[in-house]
């Protein structure tokens, strides 16, 4: 019971922070059909600016301001960049994003260096919040799960309850008809890629000093949320929230079990070679996500929740 309680919170924070990441890329995909290869180096760089922020001012002042900073490059590379690229099509804009995000690890290695910083988890969230089965459970972690629920909250109040939303999606399905109304129609595609970006800070933010903040942190987190958008659904913010939770969980799950093949086929009263018996059940939590992303391409291309295809 404290294996599955315990397994069951880690994979809820866990998936929540990739809801974060993936959010911000289902926003930019659902509105402007742009898929951002560099979105995961958007959440590195939420995790530097954080760490340089936070040594001078403290996390607090960090936590607003990196995520606006990371919004602003966001700002940046949408209008002087994929703007530009734009009527070239959509592999014009993955080429361009893809060798941003290798531009992006060079600065990073560049100014911050190339191994980890020390950003650490704030002195005022640094206790166990409470104890359960003996063992004393991190008030960070809950901070982390309420952040995330607060997001997933204002985003879907933004794009559902108000009249902001209601223009935002309106800009993607006729972009004429808003135009004649009087909006900005490449403003409103700019201000979308920053928010999408600033979340993806918002998850460098809080994610940094839960897992590591190194410049390849982008290039180990980022495969796993394209994982999460196609499992989710193009397009659909609730089903990257249904897959995020799905995958973390499965994956803190798959970690947690002590077992190997060997045991679990004993448990069906079967038997395994010496090869397959041997591996162990948390060696291959890291290939879960490909697995089911393998599955779902194959017997449901269009995910969950699909809203829209490539």
């Amino acid at each position: 019971m404290e294996t599955i309680v315990f397994s069951l919170l880690n994979g809820i924070i866990y998936g929540l922070l990739l809801f974060m990441l993936s959010s911000g890329l289902t926003l930019i995909f659902s509105m402007m059909g742009i898929l951002n290869f560099a979105h995961a180096s958007f959440y590195m760089l939420g995790a530097y600016f954080a760490y340089s922020i936070g040594s001078v001012t403290g996390f607090w002042v960090a936590l607003f301001l990196a995520p606006v900073l990371v919004g602003v490059a966001g700002a940046a590379v949408e209008r002087f960049g994929l703007r530009r690229l734009h009527a070239e099509g959509h592999v014009a804009e993955l080429l361009f994003t893809f060798g941003l995000a290798y531009i992006i690890e060079e600065i990073v290695k560049i100014v911050w260096g190339k191994i980890a910083v020390p950003y650490k988890v704030p002195a005022a969230l640094d206790f166990p919040l409470f104890e359960l089965f003996g063992s004393q459970y991190p008030a960070y972690r809950i901070f982390m799960l309420v952040v995330s629920l607060a997001m997933l909250f204002a985003l879907w109040y933004l794009l559902k309850r108000t009249r902001i939303g209601l223009i935002i999606q309106a800009a993607l399905t006729h972009p004429n008809m808003v135009a004649h109304l009087g909006h900005n129609v490449q403003r409103i595609f700019m201000l979308v890629f920053a928010a999408g970006c600033a979340l993806a800070g918002l998850a460098g933010v809080i994610g940094g000093n839960y897992l590591v903040t190194e410049p390849s942190m982008a290039f180990t987190i980022g495969p796993i949320v394209f994982v999460v958008v196609v499992v989710g659904g193009m397009g659909s913010l609730e089903g990257a929230f249904i897959a995020s939770l799905l995958i973390g969980i499965m994956q803190t799950f798959a970690i947690s079990v002590d077992a190997t093949f060997s045991d679990l086929f004993g448990w069906l009263g079967l038997s395994a070679s010496s090869e397959l018996g041997g591996i162990s059940i948390p060696s291959l939590a890291p290939t879960l996500p490909y697995l089911l992303l393998v599955l779902m391409l194959m017997f449901r291309p269009r995910g969950l929740m699909g809203a829209r295809e490539f």
